[in-house]
């Protein structure tokens, strides 16, 4: 099988699956098993695949043909400009959330504590503290494994973190200038009606916001003013539908300057208060 034919073949294959660019991920896969670069890829498209190469790459167009994430068949997903490891006991991270990172960069200084809940492979908890060195961060997260993923990209990426087993605020002590969550906000009866990627493989405690997609953002609004100092700032990933409700919860606990920042599609996707 040459290189040309290992691609046209996964197309074909992936297409026949309803895999969304299936011509894009049939080369990312021959990159990923192959290491074969697209400049290489063009001027040698008749090159033979090793009897190796071959083998995981028709493996890895079977496992993508029954929906299995890209990311994690190759085990990574670029955010904010790092690579970061990721596996099914996490979500995989996603361009919409960059856009609560940026937010949280602003405002954030060295010497600031934050915390990040719902830490999941800590791809918002490690942007954070590459984009501001000097800051102090906390992740948490409910899940043991999703924290082993996240111990991973702090070693790999060379931050300082202290990850913690938590139930939200359960185990966490102190007080933080800011606070962040990306959390569970699909509501349970919508899981069904997601693309079989993410309803699939996903994760789906890292998912469900319980009946209407608010049960953390009510639990954290609720504890958040005890965690935070004065003055403090917290920060949320939202579903696109649900700017209203949110701010509507935080208001009601005495959080002011609340604003809704849109997505790069225009769409509702962060929201951020200050504790009054």
């Amino acid at each position: 099988m040459t290189l040309l034919e290992a691609c046209r073949y996964g197309e074909r294959e992936l297409k026949r699956a309803g895999v969304p660019e299936a011509g894009l991920n049939a080369w990312l896969l021959l990159e990923y098993v192959s290491g074969c670069s697209r400049s290489h890829y063009l001027a040698y498209q008749e090159e033979e695949l090793s009897e190796e190469a071959k083998r995981r790459f028709l493996e890895v167009i079977e496992r993508r043909s029954k929906r299995v994430p890209l990311q994690y068949i190759t085990g990574t997903q670029e955010f904010m400009g790092h690579s970061f490891l990721v596996s099914d006991q996490v979500l995989i991270p996603r361009q919409d959330t960059e856009v609560l990172v940026e937010e949280v960069l602003k405002v954030l200084k060295p010497g600031m504590r934050f915390l990040d809940l719902c830490t999941g492979s800590g791809c918002i908890l490690l942007s954070l503290l590459l984009g501001c060195p000097g800051a102090v961060g906390v992740g948490s997260d409910i899940s043991l494994p999703a924290l082993k993923i996240a111990e991973k990209n702090r070693a790999v990426l060379g931050q300082e973190a202290l990850l913690l087993e938590s139930d939200l605020f359960e185990k966490i002590e102190g007080f933080f200038d800011l606070i962040v969550s990306n959390p569970p906000y699909i509501p349970s009866g919508e899981i069904a009606k997601l693309m079989p990627e993410v309803r699939d493989h996903e994760p789906h405690m890292a998912l469900d916001g319980m009946e209407d997609g608010l049960y953390f953002y009510r639990r954290i609004i609720d504890k958040a003013p005890s965690y935070l100092r004065k003055s403090g700032r917290l920060f949320f990933e939202i579903g696109c539908e649900q700017a209203k409700a949110v701010s509507a919860l935080l208001r009601e606990k005495g959080f002011g300057a609340i604003e809704v920042i849109k997505d790069y599609a225009g769409l509702d996707r962060v929201v951020k208060a200050d504790l009054c």
